[in-house]
C-alpha cells in the first residue's frame, strides 16, 4: 500500500519551487493560484528570504501550493491512503478529492492570515525535542506550562508556548532528550494560543462545498480513517488549537501493512520519521523534480 503525504511548516526553504515552476504549464497554474488568493506564490517560493517565507500567513499557501504541484507532477496517482502533517493536512484533503486545488487555497490563505492574527497577541515558538521517552517529556513540558504541540514519533516531539517558557525548556531539558531545536515558525501553533484563529477558519469553511474523500483520508487528530468531506473540514478548523498526533498517523500505517510513503515538495521531514519509526517501508521526498522519475517508479511498484 502507497501513502502519499504532505509536510507541514518549517518544511520550506529559500527558493524551493524554483525548480518546479520550469515543468511546462507550472508557472501558469501557479499565477492563477495566486491570483486567486492574493499572494504571489511565484515571487515567495523563488526570491523570498528564510524570513519572509517564515511568516505564516505566507509560509502556509506556499507549502500547500508547492504539495498540489508536485503531485500533479506525478501524473495519475491512486495512492491506498493519504495524510499530512498540520497545514498539510489541507493538502491532503485537495489529493483525496475533498476539496478542489482553489478550495483549498483559499482556505489555507485564511487559516495562515487567522494563525498569524493569533500568533501576534503573545510572543510564542515552538521547539522540538529530540530523544528520550515520550511519557517523560510530555509530563515534563505540561510542568513548565508548555503544551506537547506535535507528537511526531521517532523519538520526537514538539513543544509550544511562550517565549520565556521555551527559553526555560532550553535550560530545563527532560531526562533523555539529547537536543532542544527552536523551529523556524512564528507561533505556538496548535494549542490554545490559536484560539482566536479557530472561529475565524470555522466562519471561512462554511463558504466550502466539501465532497467525500474519494481515498482513504488519516486524520493526524487521532491517526484514524474519516470517511466524510464535512467532517475532515471540521477537523481542519479543530486542528489549528490542538495536538498534531503524527505518531498516531503512522501506527494506522503500520497496522494497516504500508509498503511505501512518497512525500510531496517540499519533503524530507515525514520521510525523516518514517525512516525511523517504519522499517521495511520503503520512502521518497519529493525535493526537486529530479526525483519524479523515482517516486514515479515507487509509484508503480507498491500503488492499488
Amino acid at each position: 500500500m502507497l501513502v502519499l503525504v504532505a509536510p507541514g511548516q518549517g518544511a520550506q526553504t529559500p527558493g524551493f519551487l524554483t525548480p518546479w515552476l520550469e515543468l511546462p504549464g507550472a508557472f501558469d497554474r501557479v499565477s492563477a493560484w495566486s491570483d486567486a488568493i492574493g499572494l504571489d506564490l511565484a515571487h515567495y517560493g523563488t526570491k523570498a528570504d528564510a524570513e519572509e517565507i517564515r511568516d505564516t500567513a505566507v509560509a502556509q499557501p506556499l507549502l500547500v501550493a508547492a504539495g498540489l504541484l508536485s503531485a500533479a507532477a506525478l501524473g495519475a496517482v491512486v495512492p491506498g491512503a493519504v495524510a499530512g502533517h498540520s497545514v498539510g493536512e489541507i493538502t491532503a484533503a485537495s489529493f483525496a478529492g475533498v476539496l478542489d486545488d482553489t478550495a483549498a487555497l483559499t482556505l489555507v490563505r485564511k487559516r495562515g492570515l487567522a494563525m498569524a492574527e493569533a500568533a501576534a497577541i503573545t510572543e510564542t515558538g515552538m521547539s522540538a525535542l529530540l530523544g528520550g521517552d515520550p511519557e517523560v517529556s510530555v509530563a515534563h513540558l505540561e510542568k513548565l506550562g508548555l503544551t506537547p504541540a506535535n507528537v511526531n514519533g521517532a523519538g520526537q516531539i514538539v513543544a509550544a508556548g511562550t517565549l520565556e517558557q521555551l527559553a526555560a525548556l532550553n535550560d530545563d531539558k527532560p531526562e533523555g532528550v539529547r537536543k532542544v531545536v527552536p523551529l523556524k515558525v512564528a507561533g505556538a501553533f496548535h494549542t490554545r494560543h490559536m484560539a482566536p484563529a479557530v472561529d475565524k477558519l470555522a466562519e471561512a469553511a462554511k463558504a466550502l462545498a466539501p465532497a467525500d474523500p474519494k481515498v482513504t483520508y488519516f486524520s493526524n487528530k487521532d491517526g484514524r480513517s474519516v470517511a466524510t468531506g464535512a467532517e475532515i473540514v471540521e477537523r481542519l478548523v479543530g486542528q489549528v488549537a490542538n495536538p498534531v498526533r503524527w505518531d498516531l498517523c503512522m501506527e494506522t500505517f503500520k497496522e494497516l501493512g504500508a509498503t511505501a510513503i512518497v512525500e510531496v515538495c517540499p519533503g524530507g521531514t515525514l520521510v525523516g520519521l518514517a525512516k525511523r519509526a517504519l522499517p521495511g517501508v520503503q520512502t521518497l521526498a519529493l525535493k526537486t523534480p529530479d526525483d519524479l522519475d523515482a517516486a514515479r517508479a515507487l509509484i508503480a511498484e507498491h500503488a492499488a
